[in-house]
């Protein structure tokens, strides 16, 4: 590692979630359309990055086991890929400490390559606009864009389209997951279909938390019943948080196998990860909250 003189640029990498998610369309090119809304959470990984003459990467945090820190780890492939674009001929030694669970739909992997695109500008002084930093995104994943927005936002075709979603309430979340890691392409390639636009209602502007809850219990996520069928244990999850007193909303994030539930205030919130921890002492259960914003 560099000497503890040398610069160091700090990025926090804040998990994705996906409020709903449908998918709409089977692309051509194998693919799918979709259409979710997504905010990010307090709960968020932590880059440091230093000059250095060539690109290294040391992964810590409880839940950095069995995360390669190899070339093809996504932080090195972005970081490589800026560097290319930019044409930077030095690197950068990173330091990853993660707190997001691994293929757990809450865009762990993306989360951490927008932190280090956006470090990396910052480190080596680039121009480079978000807007740009979103198209090299978009080649590595298709949860890099909105990751590197951060912000609430609605997201549709393969995660290219990005529509800022304002004046969304604090969420208090409690985010669940069994243990079991679910990886996002054998959730997609059970997608049955038939696909079918968005049909669920506009959501009104500034809505309360109530409201809120409303809307996303007239919508879904579509990468639930695979989801589901390849990790039965996902379907107890939903039903432990759906039962908790001040549970709004139970649903799956992403391709899972996180499921989130969403309650009134952080009173019931804490009560809930308490109650729900002495029952599943195995689970992986943390509280947050989703910022709305203006």
């Amino acid at each position: 590692m560099p000497d503890a003189g040398e610069p160091v640029v700090v990025e926090t990498a804040p998990a994705k979630l996906n409020l709903d998610l449908l998918v709409t369309a089977r692309r051509a090119d194998g693919h799918h359309d979709l259409d979710s809304l997504v905010v990010f959470c307090e709960l968020a990984d932590r880059l440091e990055l230093r000059p250095a003459e060539s690109f290294s990467l040391v992964l810590e945090g409880p839940t950095a086991a069995g995360i390669p820190a190899g070339p093809d780890n996504l932080v090195l492939r972005a970081a490589r890929l800026l560097a290319e674009t930019v044409g930077v001929a030095g690197g950068a030694a990173i330091r990853l400490v993660k707190e997001i669970p691994v293929a757990a739909g809450l865009g762990g992997g993306s989360a951490d390559a927008a932190a280090a695109l956006r470090g990396l500008r910052r480190l080596w002084g680039l121009a480079i606009d978000d807007e740009r930093l979103r198209e090299l995104g978009l080649g590595l994943g298709a949860d890099l864009p909105v990751c590197l927005y951060g912000r609430p936002a609605r997201m549709r075709g393969i995660g290219e389209r990005l529509d800022p979603v304002r004046g969304l309430p604090d969420l208090p979340l409690l985010l669940v997951n069994p243990g079991r890691p679910l990886p996002t392409g054998p959730v997609f390639r059970g997608l049955t279909g038939p696909f079918r636009a968005a049909d669920r209602p506009p959501l009104r502007a500034g809505p309360s938390l109530v409201q809120l809850a409303v809307w996303l219990a007239e919508s879904r996520n579509d990468l639930e019943p695979p989801a589901r069928r390849l990790e039965p244990e996902i379907g107890r999850v939903l039903e432990d948080l759906a039962a908790l007193s001040g549970c709004l909303v139970a649903r799956m994030s992403g391709s899972g196998a996180t499921c989130f539930g969403l309650f009134g205030d952080r009173g019931e919130l804490q009560t809930a990860a308490l109650l729900l921890r002495r029952k599943h002492p195995d689970w992986w259960i943390r509280p947050t909250v989703a910022r709305g914003g203006p």
